[in-house]
């Protein structure tokens, strides 16, 4: 579903990509709704008891409806905060207020940026091959070193302190 393929005014590639997120997310938050009580003896026990999920209702009870906004601006946590939402019971009042303005940044986002990159990627092979594997590992590398940083500091692993000067007795 590449919407820089549509025949369409971006204005109407952008309110389809919204209406897709937003239908999406929402099924997702009903779906954590739903099974949250009985998930242990499902399928689903397997998904709500990763680390990611946990991580996930921890910055959902954390940080609210702030969380599930600014879900939709990353890759591969989408889905379990909105998950996690739902399982949670986050009243609708403030979950559809964050998931509308999160499912816009989405749409704008998806039918822009990201595809003008992978078109620009594209291009960039048809010119040069090499080159382009070469974008290609730097950004996966560069992601990869995101991820791990922020994996070590949500663990404190590369928080320096200071070490605490010895007390003195004032001799």
């Amino acid at each position: 579903m590449d919407p820089t393929q549509w025949d369409a005014p971006f204005p109407i590639i952008v309110a389809a990509l919204f209406c897709i997120v937003l239908v999406r997310t929402n099924a997702t938050y009903w779906v954590g709704r739903l099974v949250a009580g009985g998930a242990h003896r499902t399928r689903v026990a397997r998904l709500m008891d990763s680390a990611g999920y946990r991580r996930a209702i921890e910055r959902v009870n954390g940080w609210g409806a702030p969380a599930v906004t600014v879900s939709f601006l990353t890759i591969g946590v989408q889905t379990l905060v909105n998950l996690a939402a739902g399982a949670t019971r986050m009243p609708l009042v403030r979950y559809l207020p964050a998931t509308i303005i999160g499912s816009v940044a989405w749409a704008l986002l998806y039918g822009t940026v990201g595809f003008v990159g992978l078109e620009a990627l594209a291009l960039l092979w048809q010119r040069s091959p090499a080159l382009a594997v070469t974008v290609a590992v730097v950004a996966a590398a560069g992601l990869a070193w995101f991820i791990a940083r922020q994996a070590r500091s949500a663990r404190g692993g590369s928080i320096e302190t200071e070490p605490e000067a010895a007390p003195t007795d004032g001799t």
